[in-house]
């Protein structure tokens, strides 16, 4: 029910597989619109996704979650997380 940022979802979006995520508000974010998502409290809804996934696997659902999630893990770095992080610490800094 928690996950910090989504770092595994974005690690497996990288490795161009389809991603399923819980509704949760870190892992929506993260996933944006490359991901399935589902009701972590309704099991017939996970199953139903893992089918559109794994059933469909040739399908162009799973070949479009593919695309969109190397897109989407691609916004995202080390890079510039470390830059972002350093800037807020400036800004802090000159705001005392």
């Amino acid at each position: 029910y928690y996950e910090g940022f989504g770092l595994p979802v974005l690690e497996v979006m990288a490795c161009s597989t389809p991603v399923m995520v819980s509704r949760t508000n870190a892992l929506v974010e993260i996933a944006g619109d490359a991901a399935l998502t589902f009701d972590s409290d309704d099991p017939k809804d996970l199953a139903n996704k893992i089918k559109d996934v794994v059933g469909t696997i040739t399908t162009l659902t799973a070949k479009s979650l593919k695309e969109k999630g190397l897109k989407r893990a691609k916004q995202f770095s080390w890079e510039k997380t470390a830059k972002q992080t350093l800037q807020l610490y400036k800004d802090v800094l000159d705001h005392h």
